[in-house]
């Protein structure tokens, strides 16, 4: 187990959504505001790690043939838990991101990395996985969420920085979403093929 490795995959060479680009709906829909961006982050690692060393522990029990529906089940129960925490204990987080947590049972990176990592590693170097995985799913939310909220509303975390009738409002919107995704997205293509080019 390398931990360094594994966050530096986490966060960089195969981050899940500006390299793998994995997760892309729940990205696009709910970075409006940076509350959301962490209440999501927060819940997909969560949810992530835990799936991550549940799967390694019973990956010598799980039949080939049913491991994809095994897992699923597996990511449910901990997605169950998780939504009802939020509406207990976070309400207005969880009527926030609606649908968007139960849809995190089918989310690509979880089964995505219960299928490439924790199916094939130990229980503990799954959680570090996980662990990074999702913390590089949030730091990305993180950044398109403070980047939309401020050019679209004219607030960082709900206070204001700016009058908002200077603000451009369609970053709030779905475009504002694709824009800040694909300008991330290449930038981070951009710097990888720096990367490469001083690793030669």
């Amino acid at each position: 187990m390398h931990i360094g490795k594994q966050l530096k995959e986490g966060l960089l060479t195969q981050n899940p959504v500006l390299v793998q680009l994995l997760g892309m709906c729940s990205t696009l829909a709910i970075t409006t505001t940076v509350a959301n961006g962490i209440g999501m982050g927060l819940s997909v690692t969560i949810i992530l790690t835990l799936s991550n060393i549940f799967i390694s522990l019973l990956r010598r029990v799980i039949p080939q043939q049913v491991r994809i529906a095994a897992y699923i089940v597996v990511i449910a129960g901990f997605v169950t838990m998780v939504d009802l925490l939020l509406q207990a204990f976070f309400p207005d987080i969880a009527e926030s991101l609606g649908v968007f947590i139960p849809l995190i049972v089918v989310n690509c990176i979880i089964l995505a990395r219960a299928e490439s990592f924790a199916s094939k590693h130990r229980p503990l170097a799954a959680a570090v996985d996980g662990i990074c995985q999702g913390v590089g799913y949030t730091l990305v939310l993180l950044v398109m969420s403070a980047i939309r909220e401020l050019l679209g509303s004219g607030t960082l975390a709900g206070t204001a920085v700016f009058p908002g009738e200077y603000a451009a409002q369609m970053m709030a919107l779905p475009v504002g979403g694709f824009l800040t995704l694909g300008f991330l997205i290449a930038l981070m293509q951009w710097a990888r093929s720096k990367a490469g080019k001083g690793g030669k």
